[in-house]
């Protein structure tokens, strides 16, 4: 499926690396930054509103994802957007003391998903087009494994390092301990992801072209056109995109709460964690249990095929929302078991989500313009997870963390409904 000269580059030496890249930006706008707002006094309806809708351009990027084929490789793309996103989360560093930092850093972190969703288009295409069937089922345990890196490192790692400098800050400047301390937060992201532009211009594969790349602008948006008719043409189509939609909607739902839930107070319902505990649990524990059920996931689905397990994907994908039920409604207070609870979600979340990532590549993502249709496909199901944060913080509000959690699982109902009746278009068997 690549050239020649690409064939030995092993993919061990990218995949990992390229997909943590990946997940920085997304993790970091949809959880990470909810934290930084809450320390910094902002509204919960305000912080998960403005939260989710940054995260739109990941699912409008099949837009502009056929002119990623006229322009350049895959692979400078690649390394241009997270040059431009390190550089982004630096500057946010910089506004974070100003009087109006809020819609400076909502215009930067802008800037940052629509980087972030043109970095997934290019990072998938290379993915697609380089890696035969077999190699893409063997390394997609590695793929998810990584991208969720990302969110253990941002959400877990990060998060109690901010704990510990809003600590040591307060000592010295007790009002600006938090502002200091997510400057430093936002300084590292930005450095880490310019980091990692320079390892992948000497590392990453280019990236095959599809057969027909277009030749002009105009050609591109005809492309584009014929592409859109052909994604929405395709047989099982309609039922694909309500799986896929209803498969994170429940997540999209509740996790967007979640470490608001953790960090407010035992008598608002929450379990009054600090930045540091939660932090320590993602961030080690938990990184653990999650590459350990993206990898187990990845080879379960390899040994039995996506279409004799995928309806176990999703029992497992949807577990860790019946923990969270579990504790809203009982607040336990033993760290012991809120850990355990917190790192097995983790690892079912791992598991489960790389039977959608698989999915979408070899149900839904087929034919000659895979990268833009998986890119369709991507953008779709992340409405179902940007859609339903957008009003959590309000709807938490109106009813309370037990009720939320209550309405948050019972979303989950379709996909079970769906997992058993989604057809398979195309063979899972590898080649």
């Amino acid at each position: 499926m690549s050239d020649k000269p690409e064939k030995h580059r092993n993919p061990i030496l990218w995949i990992p690396s390229v997909y943590f890249a990946m997940g920085i930006p997304f993790v970091s706008l949809a959880l990470a930054s909810v934290i930084m707002l809450s320390d910094l006094g902002v509204d919960e309806a305000k912080i998960t509103f403005w939260t989710s809708l940054l995260l739109l351009p990941y699912s409008l990027k099949p837009i502009w994802s056929p002119m990623l084929e006229l322009y350049r490789t895959k692979k400078e793309f690649v390394v241009v957007t997270q040059l431009l996103s390190g550089i982004c989360f630096s500057l946010i560093a910089f506004c974070l003391p100003l009087p109006y930092y809020f819609s400076f850093a909502i215009a930067l972190m802008a800037i940052i998903g629509f980087s972030g969703a043109t970095h997934d288009i290019a990072t998938d295409g290379i993915y697609l087009t380089t890696l035969s069937k077999k190699v893409q089922a063997k390394y997609i345990g590695w793929q998810g494994a990584f991208f969720n890196l990302a969110k253990v490192m941002a959400n877990g790692g990060l998060v109690w390092l901010s704990g510990k400098l809003i600590r040591y800050f307060q000592a010295t400047n007790p009002e600006k301990a938090t502002i200091y301390a997510w400057m430093i937060i936002m300084a590292i992201l930005g450095v880490m992801l310019i980091f990692l532009s320079v390892y992948h211009f000497f590392t990453l594969p280019k990236g095959a072209s599809t057969s027909d790349v277009p030749k002009s602008f105009a050609q591109s948006m005809k492309s584009f056109i014929e592409v859109f008719k052909e994604f929405f043409t395709k047989k099982h189509i309609i039922i694909y995109i309500c799986f896929i939609v209803c498969y994170r909607l429940t997540e999209g739902f509740a996790l967007k709460m979640v470490p608001l839930f953790l960090k407010i107070p035992r008598d608002m319902g929450g379990l009054g964690l600090g930045n540091e505990y939660i932090g320590l649990v993602y961030g080690t524990f938990g990184t653990l249990a999650f590459i350990l059920g993206s990898i187990l996931g990845g080879y379960y689905i390899a040994h039995f095929g996506l279409k004799k397990v995928l309806f176990s994907l999703v029992c497992i994908f949807n577990i860790p929302f019946v923990i969270y039920l579990l504790f809203a409604y009982f607040q336990p207070e033993n760290l012991l078991l809120v850990g355990t609870g917190l790192v097995g979600e983790y690892f079912c979340y791992g598991f489960g989500f790389v039977g959608l990532t698989l999915f979408m590549m070899q149900q839904i993502a087929t034919g000659t313009h895979a990268m833009a249709h998986y890119a369709f496909a991507s953008g779709i199901m992340n409405l179902g997870f940007m859609l339903p944060g957008m009003v959590s913080g309000w709807l938490y509000q109106q009813v309370g963390f037990q009720w939320f959690f209550t309405i948050a699982l019972l979303l989950s109902v379709p996909v079970f409904v769906l997992a058993k009746k989604v057809p398979f278009g195309v063979s899972d068997k590898a080649d």
